[in-house]
């Protein structure tokens, strides 16, 4: 059973030769590899030998081809301030103006800010793995696209006083991740995991997201299952447990939960949903291997139908004998 099987095959609650093993390795493959952050977010080849390397290294399930949050909106007209050993961050939305709203088009992924270069990264991670390993990609959920596209401070101020403007934005954000999860398809992933952590409750209360959220997602989603993605995988990190049950109506087959989330609460809401988490993140800068493994082992329990993984991305700082610890653990027998 190779490790694109294994989690196959955990995805349909079907016995496994093992747990399968998901560390959220992003940036840190760039520590790993020896590169910075810097030239890992802006080179789709520097990423995919950065993600080939860690695998190697770690002998986990998956491979990411992930840069940072703010591939989309940069693509859609924002800028961005980039530094060497941090991921970028926004330094003006493209929406700042929201008169610049009826200018917006979807960008094309094969000619817009850095998407060309994360397709590649996806052909290249695709092309060495083939179907060996899951190669994993990512879009913003609608939410978060809407919030990065005008701001955090913005966004949730005409979210609450001008709703229908602010379903607007989310409708021309749902269209454009949507573009760019097909392109992803195109280019090699298995999937692209809809990472849309603006869609907490501790961003927005249970019933925006079910009459504003919800019903966007499942667009996604229907989106990316025609177009070939082999899962609806949601990430939200923070605290969900209040949307959980929203999430099979939304078409999602795969979620992702954080260490606030106990393990076998969020398995009592969705039985029928695999589940994939939730070491806490900076456990894997603070914790020593055998409080990593002990940590991993009491996830264990859930039983079929579970991926072991961290809560969120691991931080790029990472020790490498921490992530290796969560891989060993996932093998006792070995």
């Amino acid at each position: 059973m190779n490790s694109r099987q294994r989690i196959q095959a955990a995805l349909r609650f079907e016995r496994t030769d093992r747990v399968p093993v998901t560390p959220q390795v992003f940036g840190h493959a760039a520590i790993f590899a020896g590169k910075t952050l810097g030239e890992y977010v802006r080179d789709g080849e520097t990423l995919a030998r950065c993600q080939l390397r860690a695998h190697a290294g770690y002998g986990y399930d998956a491979v990411f081809a992930i840069m940072d949050t703010g591939v989309e909106t940069e693509a859609a007209g924002s800028r961005l301030t980039y530094r060497t050993d941090i991921y970028p961050c926004v330094a003006r939305y493209v929406l700042e103006d929201i008169g610049n709203f009826d200018k917006l088009a979807v960008p094309d992924p094969n000619r817009s800010g850095r998407m060309p270069e994360l397709l590649k990264a996806a052909n290249i991670l695709r092309s060495e793995l083939l179907d060996e390993a899951l190669v994993v990609g990512c879009v913003l959920g609608p939410m978060t696209l809407a919030i990065q596209l005008l701001g955090p401070e913005k966004g949730l101020f005409l979210a609450a006083d001008e709703p229908a403007f602010f379903e607007s934005v989310l409708d021309f954000a749902t269209d454009l991740v949507i573009t760019f999860g097909l392109a992803q398809i195109a280019a090699g992933v298995h999937t692209p995991m809809v990472f849309d952590p603006s869609a907490s409750q501790a961003v927005v209360p249970s019933q925006f997201f079910r009459e504003l959220l919800l019903p966007r997602l499942s667009r996604l989603f229907s989106a990316l299952k025609a177009g070939g993605s082999v899962v609806n995988w949601l990430h939200i990190a923070g605290p969900i447990e209040s949307i959980l049950q929203y999430y099979p109506e939304a078409g999602v087959e795969l979620a992702n939960f954080d260490y606030c989330i106990e393990p076998l609460r969020a398995r009592r809401i969705l039985p029928d949903i695999c589940l994939n988490g939730n070491i806490k993140p900076v456990s894997f800068v603070e914790a020593s291997p055998q409080e990593i493994k002990a940590e991993a082992a009491g996830l264990l329990g859930p039983g079929r139908g579970f991926i072991l993984s961290s809560g969120c991305e691991i931080p790029p700082e990472a020790r490498p004998e921490l992530v290796a610890a969560m891989v060993q653990a996932s093998r006792p027998e070995e």
